[in-house]
């Protein structure tokens, strides 16, 4: 099954909400939620036992396959493993029919002291809210890059990493801007070990919902501006400076003489000076941190209702708009050669076997991308020839193409893609529709580096609301793509979806074999192709299948 990002972050290597009804705003600012501590038989919470509750555990013969649809409401988006969670359910339209972002991700700030016990909180919203891609980000992984001079205080637990000076406010609020945006964005990997950033970086994308916590969440107005809620978690001192030191001993490779120096020198008084002072800010206070269930489960509650206010019908709109307009400047149609209306003859006919639609299917694959690629810019230059003449050519003016699939029909346009151009890079998209809703959810995502300066040959083979061919441009557009260097091509479109790709993304060119004039109530393109996932893989399509579910896993 595809997997969507995890919780904890999100790696790209990249919904189902159940609402409670609240009122809109937050209507408990600066109100303190009371709970209370899991006692022991005793009755108390003084000794070693009760502390350690404090912290968290640590063929050809084969039966032809079935078509998968997007996850239900009955069954956990999720799956975990030792080390992360992953969601399986997916993302629904994050924009509208102008393919322009109409909801931001909803983000929750969650501030208090070292070792308050703010990522366990985060991870307890998370589990509670089960809704898949919700983004973890750690105000630990911005931490400056330190000057000799400092890396050397901090060998020797001399450098405060409590004052707001240690954190890089200005690339933590661009990162938030974006993400909330629905941006791709590369987050620094800090290493607590060495005191120094990694030369790797972590990729995330995609957040319904984004959880930002850090000891100086509230320290920045900017930032503040950037949170729709406002959470602080108010846990004893003594707690958090046992909590801190087993963390650092057991996780950062720290001595107990050096932690306690830090916490007496630095921690304490920022805590006293930067961090206690901004609970006033939060719109709630959370006692005794994860201990605190009601706290914690009215959290969710509001989050569910504001996710449920933002939600969207895309296909719906696009079914009713741009009727009746002349096809954009930027449709071009194969030429409808007599071979190429004889191999349409062929692959349109339902009496075809699978194996000659698979090889007439994949002649018109081939003929399409040598098309698309002629439209690419070239410019002119001068080789040799081996009698020693010059020869005025042409060369293709681009630095890089990358192919793009929207899984699962369009992987089967990927070995033509591969046959013309050397060395392609190949990045891939899941699509699923959602049987409830009926909408496109992107699932899965896996794109090459450095994207953004590549030409993309963006496939999938039928096209006929264009409801996942916009998802897969949308997605393509937040990793920083230029909308010009995107080419969308499909054996066949029905003119809808060449309308509702061209309304949206004006500069992308799309490309098809034909384009047929109608879509019926079932989304299917009139005359159209029948299924083509289904009769070129051989699997068994449910009666209610639409041409753009092609973009369904197998």
């Amino acid at each position: 099954m595809a997997a969507a990002p995890a919780a904890e972050g999100a790696p790209e290597d990249s919904h189902d909400s159940v609402g409670v009804e609240m009122s809109s705003p937050p209507a408990f600012s600066s109100v303190r939620i009371s709970g209370c501590w899991a006692l022991g038989p005793d009755g108390g919470n003084s000794s070693a036992e009760s502390l350690d509750r404090l912290y968290p555990a640590v063929g050809s013969s084969k039966p032809p396959r079935k078509r998968t649809t997007s996850q239900c409401k009955s069954e956990p988006p999720l799956l975990r493993t030792s080390k992360r969670t992953i969601y399986t359910a997916g993302r629904p339209p994050w924009y509208n029919e102008h393919g322009t972002q109409s909801k931001e991700a909803f983000v929750i700030g969650l501030g208090g002291g070292s070792a308050s016990g703010k990522t366990t909180v985060a991870t307890m919203i998370i589990e509670a809210l089960d809704v898949p891609w919700v983004v973890l980000l750690s105000m630990d992984s911005f931490y400056k890059v330190l000057t000799k001079q400092q890396q050397e205080q901090a060998a020797s637990n001399d450098f405060n990493f409590d004052h707001p000076d240690a954190f890089d406010f200005d690339l933590i609020i661009a990162t938030l801007k974006k993400l909330k945006q629905g941006k791709s964005v590369k987050i620094p990997i800090y290493d607590f070990t060495t005191h120094s950033r990694k030369k790797e970086w972590k990729t995330l994308y995609g957040a319904n919902v984004i959880i930002f916590e850090g000891i100086m969440a509230f320290a920045d107005k900017e930032l503040l501006k950037l949170l729709d809620l406002k959470i602080f978690v108010d846990t004893d001192s003594d707690i958090r400076l046992v909590r801190r030191l087993r963390r650092d001993i057991s996780e950062r490779g720290r001595d107990i003489e050096g932690v306690i120096k830090q916490y007496n020198k630095f921690v304490k008084p920022a805590f006293d000076q930067y961090i206690q002072p901004t609970m006033r800010l939060a719109d709630i206070v959370v006692p005794r941190g994860s201990g605190n269930t009601v706290a914690i489960d009215l959290i969710v509650q509001h989050v569910h209702s504001q996710l449920e206010e933002r939600e969207l019908s895309v296909r719906a709109a696009l079914a009713s708009a741009h009727q009746c307009h002349p096809l954009p400047q930027t449709l071009s149609v194969l030429k409808s050669t007599p071979q190429v209306r004889g191999m349409h003859t062929i692959i349109r006919n339902k009496e075809t076997s699978r194996d000659e639609f698979i090889f007439y299917s994949k002649r018109l694959m081939r003929l399409l991308i040598e098309h698309a690629l002629s439209l690419l810019p070239f410019q002119s230059c001068t080789v040799q020839t081996p009698q020693g003449q010059d020869y005025e050519g042409r060369t293709y003016s681009g630095k890089q193409i990358t192919g793009v699939s929207i899984l699962r029909a369009g992987e089967t346009m990927e070995p033509a893609l591969r046959a013309v151009c050397k060395d392609v890079r190949i990045g891939t998209i899941l699509i699923q529709t959602n049987c409830n809703t009926g909408e496109p959810e992107l699932h899965y995502l896996r794109l090459p580096k450095d994207i953004s300066e590549d030409h993309v040959i963006l496939m999938d083979c039928t096209v006929s609301t264009g409801a996942a061919a916009m998802m897969a441009v949308r997605v393509l557009l937040d990793h920083d793509v230029p909308e010009d260097k995107i080419f969308l091509l499909s054996l066949l479109m029905a003119e809808m979806g060449v309308h509702s790709v061209a309304y949206a993304f004006p500069r992308v060119k799309i490309i098809t074999t034909a384009v047929d004039k109608k879509v019926n109530d079932l989304f299917r393109i009139i005359p159209g192709i029948g299924n083509f996932g289904d009769r070129y893989f051989g699997t068994d399509a449910p009666p209610d299948w639409s041409d753009d579910e092609d973009a369904l896993s197998t």
